[in-house]
C-alpha cells in the first residue's frame, strides 16, 4: 500500500484530498493545526499527527516510510509581512523537499497558486508556457513561484517533484474564497467592475485533489514539471457571484463601481493600514480588486495529456455543494 503524507490536511484541499487517497487506496499520514479536522480525518481513516512544518524536528517522524509527499499547506492571504511568507511557503517547502528526497520518498507534489500569472489585464487561454507575471502581484505569489522552483529543481531519477496550480478552489471546508466574497456579500452589495464581464475559472476541491493524485501516479513521466488547473468552464464573474449568493441564499445587489477610481482609493487605503501597527489585512486589497476586475482562465490542454486528469465537476456542482455544506453547517 502507498504510503502519502498530506501536509496543510485540515484545510479544505488537503481535507478533500486525504479523503481521495483513502477512497483510491493509499495509506494516510495526515498533518495540520486544527485538532477537530484531524479528528474528521481520523474517522476517515488517516493517521493525524498535528505539526508545526516550520520546526526541522518533526521532519524525520513525518516522512519515515512516506512513498509520496502531498504538499498543500501554505500561508495563504493577498496581505501580510513578505518575511512570513518565505519562511513559511519558501523556506520550509525547500527543507521539506530536501528531507523527503533524503528519507528515500518517491514523489513530491506541490500546490502552488496560478496567481503566479496575475497581472492587472486579462490573460486568456494560458499555458504552462505563457509568461509569468512581470512583477508578481503580491508577497503570496512572490514566495510560490520561489518554492516552485525550489521543488522542480529537487527533481531526480527516482524522486519525482510535480508543482499543481489550481485556480480559485470552492469546496464545504473553503475558508479563502466564498468566506470573503461572502463577507462582502453580507453588507448588502457587492461591487463589479468593468462591467463585470471578467472571466473566473472556479475549480472544484474534488478536481483539484483528484489532479494531485494523478501526478503521483504519473510519476517519472512528468517529473520536474508544473500544470495549472482548473474547472475548464469559465464564466463572468457577475453570473459567477449571482449563483454564489443565489445559492447561499444571500439577497445582495451587483453594483457597478469604475475600476481607476477603486484603484486609487484601495492604494490609499493600503498606504494607511501599512502604517498601523501589526500592518493589519485591509478590507479590500488591489490583488483582491484585479481578480474581480480582470479575466485569467486556462487551457488545461498539458494537464489533460501528461496527467490523464480532466475536471469532472462544474463550477455550478461546486457552489451548489458548498452551499448546501454550509447551510446545513456540517461540511462534508
Amino acid at each position: 500500500m502507498r504510503q502519502a503524507l498530506v501536509t496543510g490536511a485540515t484545510g479544505g484541499l488537503g481535507l478533500a484530498l486525504a479523503g481521495a487517497l483513502l477512497a483510491a487506496g493509499y495509506a494516510v499520514r495526515a498533518t495540520g493545526r486544527d485538532r477537530r479536522a484531524g479528528q474528521r480525518l481520523v474517522a476517515l481513516g488517516a493517521t493525524f499527527a498535528p505539526a508545526e512544518l516550520t520546526d526541522p524536528c518533526t521532519d524525520e517522524s513525518l516522512l519515515r516510510g512516506v512513498d509520496a509527499v502531498f504538499h498543500t499547506a501554505a500561508l495563504s492571504s493577498p496581505w501580510g509581512p513578505p518575511g512570513a511568507f518565505r519562511t513559511i511557503n519558501l523556506d520550509t517547502t525547500s527543507r521539506l523537499v530536501t528531507a523527503a528526497k533524503a528519507a528515500g520518498a518517491e514523489a513530491f507534489i506541490f500546490v502552488s497558486t496560478p496567481s503566479v500569472y496575475a497581472e492587472p489585464r486579462d490573460r486568456l487561454g494560458l499555458t504552462e508556457e505563457s509568461p509569468l507575471a512581470a512583477r508578481f502581484a503580491n508577497a503570496y505569489a512572490a514566495s510560490k513561484h520561489a518554492a516552485e522552483q525550489a521543488v522542480l529543481a529537487a527533481n531526480a531519477p527516482g524522486f519525482a517533484t510535480v508543482v499543481i496550480r489550481p485556480r480559485a478552489l470552492v469546496g464545504p471546508d473553503d475558508k479563502v474564497l466564498l468566506p470573503r466574497l461572502v463577507r462582502v456579500a453580507r453588507r448588502g452589495s457587492f461591487p463589479l467592475f468593468r462591467g463585470g464581464r471578467a472571466l473566473i475559472d472556479l475549480t472544484d476541491v474534488r478536481d483539484a485533489a483528484a489532479a494531485l493524485i494523478a501526478a503521483d501516479r504519473a510519476g517519472v513521466s512528468v517529473g520536474g514539471r508544473a500544470f495549472n488547473v482548473s474547472g475548464g468552464l469559465p464564466a463572468t464573474v457577475a453570473d459567477t457571484l449571482g449563483e454564489a449568493f443565489g445559492a447561499l441564499g444571500l439577497k445582495t445587489r451587483l453594483v457597478h463601481r469604475p475600476y481607476a477610481v477603486a484603484a486609487a482609493g484601495i492604494a490609499g487605503v493600503e498606504a494607511v493600514y501599512r502604517l498601523l501597527p501589526g500592518r493589519p489585512e485591509p478590507p479590500v486589497t488591489r490583488y483582491s480588486l484585479d481578480a474581480l476586475a480582470f479575466s485569467q482562465t486556462f487551457d488545461l490542454t498539458a494537464a489533460r495529456a501528461a496527467l490523464g486528469w480532466s475536471p469532472q465537476f462544474s463550477p455550478q456542482d461546486a457552489i451548489a455543494r458548498t452551499a448546501a455544506a454550509w447551510r446545513s453547517h456540517a461540511p462534508l
